[in-house]
């Protein structure tokens, strides 16, 4: 074996040790706190200063955010933030199925938390940033715009995290780029969630779930589907220690 591929190895079996598994999950929860604050905080201050923050800063704040965490916690948690992102590297076999439902939880928490936050300190305007179907636009086309979008995103995520890896400059600059890029064509058309954390926030403190459903189903299918073409372009998965350490983080318990 290597030097690389030893260091490799001790990163994925440092992550499988339980016991900084607290640290992870708080990654996360902060982590998808942060992004939930941007993407939905952009819709209430845009409100709240009568147009001040455009469309184009709206989708970009979360896009740098998500660039931002992904460089600075990506190597404790995987800097997931997002359920399908976890289930997406759960059926690549990268991430630990066991793990999975600690990670959703706490993203949802996190998401919640930020719609508190932002409710709390700005009060209920602009919906609270709620994703929801454009003007005109139909729950169909709303799914399916919603199913493509994911798609692309985790399709970058899988790709970046098994070569550049998910924890690493180039990819942070992907994936960033690629929300902002989702965002300036497709948040017309459904907000661009891509999603159900960062959808879940406004819904659940608004306690208003009527669109839910598509933000559910579509980010979920739109990942299956990115795994389904992650198969065809590089096999199976779960061979790669790399994609493993950008899945899983390569937090030291030492």
């Amino acid at each position: 074996m290597s030097p690389v591929d030893g260091e490799t190895a001790q990163r994925v079996a440092a992550f499988r040790n339980s016991s900084q598994e607290w640290r992870r999950l708080f990654a996360e929860l902060f982590g998808t706190f942060l992004l939930v604050v941007a993407a939905a905080g952009g819709a209430v201050v845009a409100a709240l200063s009568h147009g001040a923050v455009s469309r184009s800063a709206e989708v970009a704040a979360p896009g740098l955010t998500v660039m931002a965490v992904i460089l600075f916690m990506g190597k404790i948690s995987g800097a997931h933030l997002n359920p399908v992102v976890t289930l997406a590297f759960a059926m690549r076999r990268d991430f630990p199925w066991r793990r999975v439902p600690a990670y959703v939880v706490t993203q949802l928490v996190g998401a919640a938390l930020a719609c508190l936050f932002l409710l709390a300190v700005l009060g209920n305007a602009g919906g609270l940033g709620a994703t929801q179907p454009g003007p005109g636009i139909h729950g169909w086309q709303t799914l399916l715009i919603e199913v493509l979008l994911t798609l692309g995103l985790v399709s970058t995520i899988l790709g970046t995290a098994s070569a550049a890896q998910n924890v690493g400059p180039l990819s942070a600059l992907a994936v960033g780029a690629y929300i902002v890029l989702a965002g300036l064509w497709g948040s017309p058309i459904s907000g661009a969630s891509m999603n159900p954390a960062r959808s879940f926030g406004p819904e659940l403190v608004g306690l208003n779930f009527a669109n839910f459903w598509i933000y559910l189903i579509g980010p979920t299918a739109g990942a299956v589907l990115a795994v389904g073409i992650a198969f065809v372009l590089r096999g199976p998965g779960g061979e790669d220690p790399t994609a493993a350490t950008a899945a899983e983080g390569s937090l030291s318990t030492g």
